[in-house]
């Protein structure tokens, strides 16, 4: 290399070093820039966050089962179908009920009648008292007259005599009539005919006949989607099989599953925010902690580990939190049983408990009830028509 060479080589040399420094620079500055916003996101946002994919959307599965025996003569919902509640599901054969219905409010008037006529008869015991009690003061006015005459010898002593047995007789004859009315008062003392015994039994028999006829309409217990269908018309069922079964989907929640490292400052009442895969990150539903499982998924799994074996290897637990959804954005992108999610809990806020404030929840249904009002209302019918006024 000539002189005049020289210098031009190092003068690229050196800008080549600069330029590398430079971005060496820049570099740094970024990375320490980066470490800077993450530091800053961490203790600002991130610390205060515990998320989860291993989050799936659970509810209430009612099951559909018959309480009585009988034949299926119709199914009137389907899988996927929605049901409203109180709408008949499946209609067993009622042959036999209503015959045992008809005997039972038979028997019930029949009772009604018989019980009337005990009534009836206080009177007619009550009659006969006051004429036993006419007939023993007209015998003993008659002893009294003979007697008084006797001493002149107006009368025998035989006259005499047949008038105190006429006395005895028209005494047995009241303690008799007395006896009879005691005895048919103690069967209607104290009650009507409607509250006397003999028809409240027989009206509990029609109201179990009434039952058993009623039960064989199988009625929606909630509102939701008919799913896991398998009766069929013409089987054959028996009380407790399972027909098919309805998901008010309007009441499902998310079950989401952390892990035992993510719990120390998670707390009910806390805010949730939540993605559903089949919706994707643009929806987003909100909602908050509600409780936390008793134990975690392998404690209460079919068959749990047995950690006190020698082969033991520790693996990180999962325990089950209950979130529940905002109903308002639930109607809007309704989800379905079994759906994945992401959740984020914000535990920012860790004053609140795990255990003490979880919040009881009833579930409970009235369809059956109108069932029991129908047949008091049978029965008080059938109670007028046979009373009498």
């Amino acid at each position: 290399m000539n002189t005049a060479q020289r210098p031009v080589a190092e003068e690229q040399g050196t800008e080549q070093n600069g330029k590398r420094k430079r971005m060496m620079t820049l570099l740094v500055v970024a990375i320490v820039i980066a470490a800077i916003a993450y530091g800053l996101y961490y203790f600002l946002v991130a610390r205060f966050s515990e998320d989860t994919d291993d989050a799936y959307v659970n509810g209430n599965v009612v099951q559909i089962t018959p309480q009585v025996t009988g034949t299926v003569i119709a199914v009137n919902a389907d899988d996927t179908q929605t049901v409203k509640i109180g709408e008949p599901l499946v209609q067993l054969d009622p042959a036999d009920s209503r015959i045992a219905l008809q005997q039972a409010e038979a028997d019930l008037g029949q009772t009604v009648r018989q019980v009337r006529g005990l009534f009836a008869n206080d009177s007619q015991y009550q009659a006969q008292v006051a004429v036993r009690q006419a007939d023993l003061s007209r015998a003993q006015d008659d002893l009294h007259r003979r007697m008084q005459v006797a001493q002149t010898g107006a009368v025998s002593q035989e006259e005499v005599s047949h008038a105190s047995d006429t006395v005895k007789s028209a005494q047995a004859a009241l303690d008799a009539a007395q006896q009879q009315l005691a005895a048919n008062r103690a069967l209607t003392a104290n009650t009507t005919i409607a509250d006397h015994p003999n028809v409240m039994a027989a009206a509990a028999r029609v109201r179990d006949a009434y039952l058993a006829n009623a039960r064989n309409t199988l009625p929606a217990p909630v509102t939701g989607y008919v799913a896991k269908r398998s009766v069929q018309v013409g089987q054959r069922v028996s009380p407790g099989t399972p027909l098919m079964s309805v998901v008010p989907l309007n009441a499902v929640w998310v079950d989401a599953n952390f892990k035992e490292v993510q719990l120390k400052h998670m707390r009910i009442g806390q805010p949730v925010e939540m993605t559903a895969d089949v919706y994707g990150s643009s929806v987003v539903y909100h909602g908050k902690v509600v409780g936390f499982s008793a134990g975690t998924g392998s404690a209460f799994s079919l068959l749990p580990a047995q950690n006190a074996t020698g082969n033991w290897i520790k693996v990180v637990q999962r325990l089950p939190v209950r979130v529940a959804l905002d109903p308002a954005e639930l109607e809007k992108h309704p989800l379905r049983i079994g759906l994945s999610m992401q959740v984020d809990v914000n535990i920012k806020d860790d004053s609140g408990s795990q255990l003490g404030n979880a919040q009881n929840t009833v579930y409970q249904t009235d369809v059956f009830e109108k069932y029991g009002d129908e047949a008091d209302a049978e029965i008080a019918r059938i109670i007028a028509e046979n009373a009498g006024k």
